[in-house]
């Protein structure tokens, strides 16, 4: 097992580690390290992961001058090293959303998380990331995503989850292999809510879109957003009628 290193966008670096035996054809875990005057992590990874996710980040930047680490909400394979990743940056911070850091952050982080509003920016030097809060979308009360203002990257979490290990970033479209892999997990919370929230993202007009499981997309965006909520608010009234 490896973690592999592949810059998406100008300074935006896909660390991504191949999980072979996670059925039906493997799965990818993907952080995403910001290059900045506070570099920011997004994704932590698992306990178990850390060791090989840190090497390869080290060798993009020393781990002690990253300033953030964030999420997209409280689940391990997001934020389960995210303690190791606070012993090995003594002066990195968390920062979520308020619900998130009061809910579970305040506790599991050794250190206070900063706790950040819908729509808040913070300024990383050379990048500019706003905080977009997505409560249920699609999963979990305290999901949120965040955006890369200069760059235009939606860094959207377990939106648009894919199996196998497909390229790093492509032009193709990744909505038919997301729906297959939530045809199989299930894994999206179906609520009234959930496609206007994904249809909302359309707003910020992405470039490229920094996914947590499978390849990245670059292109239109909107596109793929829009297909995916299509998508979900036919599975909400299906389950409706069912």
């Amino acid at each position: 097992m490896q973690t592999r290193t592949y810059e998406i966008a100008h300074k935006i670096y896909r660390l991504s580690t191949f999980i072979v035996d996670v059925p039906p054809h493997g799965f990818t875990f993907n952080q995403y390290l910001i290059d900045a005057d506070e570099p920011l992590l997004f994704h932590c990874g698992g306990r178990g992961l850390f060791a090989i996710i840190s090497e390869a980040a080290a060798k993009i930047m020393p781990l002690k001058k990253l300033r953030w680490i964030s999420f997209g909400h409280v689940e391990s394979d997001e934020c389960g090293s995210m303690n190791q990743w606070l012993a090995a940056a003594p002066l990195a911070q968390v920062v979520h959303g308020g619900i998130a850091c009061m809910v579970s952050l305040n506790d599991l982080a050794d250190r206070p998380p900063r706790p950040v509003a819908h729509g808040e920016v913070i300024d990383l030097g050379g990048k500019r990331v706003r905080y977009i809060d997505t409560p249920h979308v699609p999963h979990a009360w305290e999901s949120g995503l965040i955006f890369e203002e200069t760059t235009n990257t939606l860094f959207t979490g377990d939106l648009f989850t894919q199996f196998g290990d497909g390229p790093a970033i492509g032009g193709q479209s990744i909505v038919a292999a997301a729906i297959a892999a939530e045809e199989a997990f299930h894994a999206t919370a179906l609520t009234p809510a959930t496609a206007s929230t994904i249809r909302a993202l359309k707003a910020l007009n992405p470039a490229r879109l920094a996914v947590m499981h499978g390849s990245c997309f670059e292109g239109d965006c909107a596109s793929e957003l829009e297909a995916l909520a299509e998508y979900c608010e036919a599975q909400f009234r299906a389950a409706q009628t069912s």
